[in-house]
């Protein structure tokens, strides 16, 4: 199973470090794969969640272990002419399936062998459903080191 810290965050929320390459580059230092947001402005590709937050350029993005979310058409048009990364696009979707072939699972959807479950935290019985994750194919959380812990 592969353990994706959401945005680059380990130990739960926290506006000032998601998305933050510094925090990413620590999240994947201790071996964990990461979700990140990915922006195109001005021609310039941008990290950050709700907008183009962190600057980063074409060689940060050439990193197995990252899953690029696209947030605006620019950034999905960019991946799909870059196909050795690992890239998704979704708003509101239940499921939505990731360049690489794997269904991007939202919490509270039925999961497969081939899911990757996003975000069991936002359901209120996370502790007890997150034993329904053992066997997906990864999950991707921002409690990346409790969900270790308590599996």
């Amino acid at each position: 199973m592969e353990f994706i810290a959401h945005r680059g965050l380990m130990q739960g929320p926290d506006r000032q470090l998601e998305n933050n390459p510094t925090q990413i580059q620590r999240a994947l230092d201790q071996g964990f794969s990461c979700e990140i947001d990915l922006w195109i402005s001005e021609g310039r590709l941008f990290l950050g969640h709700d907008e183009p937050q962190y600057i980063v350029d074409e060689k940060y993005l050439d990193n197995k272990k990252f899953w690029i979310h696209a947030k605006n058409l620019a950034a999905l048009k960019y991946l799909t002419e870059r196909s050795r990364l690992v890239y998704f696009w979704h708003q509101n979707d239940d499921y939505t399936l990731t360049s690489n072939g794997y269904i991007w699972t939202y919490p509270g959807e039925q999961l497969t062998r081939n899911s990757i479950a996003v975000q069991p935290e936002a359901r209120p019985d996370w502790w007890t459903w997150t034993k329904s994750c053992k066997d997906v194919a990864g999950v991707c959380t921002k409690y990346v080191r409790e969900f270790i812990n308590e599996n």
